[in-house]
């Protein structure tokens, strides 16, 4: 099954953004309570104070809280402002491009579109001896080994498209002087890198026939030429499920609902 660090390395690799490892000491001056760290897009896996050789760990959002794209550490009511001469060492990871959170924003975004009304059917003997079948929603958990790179694919995308709306708004640059920078390069080269992933996923997709590109299977519904009503729909089951029918429930289109609320007549002939 899948592990969520493991496919958040494989964006990362993807992305080429794989970040570097710091540790800062901050010295206290006695008047702030705000220090910059050396790194941006910083994510913090442990602070602690070091005073006569012992070091207590520092809780977040308690103790101290993080402005992690500017790269800042604030200390709260817990330490307030830093004693003079007081030492804290802070020790995490900085992204390159996108932060920890960041990217587990687009992630979670991937994982909705690539398992997207997708289930995994778990046969089980309930207490009474009998086979019962279970659908649990498909997700990171339960998510097969051989989909990691198609999601994580899809993440990467996903993150690309954040980065080409900042490229967006940069500008080529002509001096008098005959200088030119070419800004919108970046957008151009963001763009055909999406292109060619989209691709990639795509094809992913098409040949273990999954994600937002797999071939799915609907049932027509059948409308009784007795009453008009929609004839029910029932989920197909093994032979051996001896659990009661699991009625389908799909979607009806009602754009064209009449909104007044007016009740209809129920004699025949006279609704409307």
């Amino acid at each position: 099954m899948a592990d969520n660090t493991r496919i958040m390395n494989r964006v990362r690799s993807l992305l080429g953004d794989f970040g570097t490892e710091f540790r800062d000491v901050l010295t206290g001056v006695g008047e702030l309570d705000e220090y910059d760290l050396s790194e941006t897009n910083t994510t913090i896996t442990k602070a602690f104070t070091l005073q006569d050789g012992k070091s207590t760990d520092l809780r977040p959002g308690v103790d101290y809280t993080v402005a992690a794209r500017e790269g800042r550490i604030i200390f709260r009511d817990g330490i307030g402002v830093l004693p003079l001469g007081a030492v804290v060492i802070v020790e995490g990871r900085a992204g390159g491009m996108f932060d920890d959170e960041e990217l587990a924003l687009h992630l979670h975004d991937a994982v909705l579109q690539h398992c997207s009304d997708r289930v995994i059917t778990v046969r089980y003997r309930s207490k009474e001896g009998f086979y019962r079948y279970d659908d649990e929603p498909l997700g990171i958990a339960n998510l097969p080994e051989v989909e990691e790179l198609p999601l994580a694919t899809l993440a990467a995308i996903n993150a690309l498209w954040a980065l080409v709306t900042d490229a967006a708004s940069d500008v080529d640059i002509n001096t008098a002087e005959g200088t030119h920078i070419s800004r919108s390069q970046r957008y151009t080269q963001l763009l055909a890198q999406i292109e060619n992933m989209e691709t990639r996923y795509k094809e992913l997709c098409q040949q273990l026939n999954v994600g937002l590109y797999r071939i799915e299977q609907a049932t027509l519904r059948r409308v009784s030429r007795d009453n008009n009503r929609l004839v029910p729909i029932f989920t197909s089951r093994e032979y051996d499920d001896s659990a009661y029918p699991t009625r389908q429930l799909p979607p009806i289109d009602k754009r064209n609902e009449d909104a007044s609320g007016i009740p209809s007549p129920v004699i025949s002939g006279l609704t409307g």
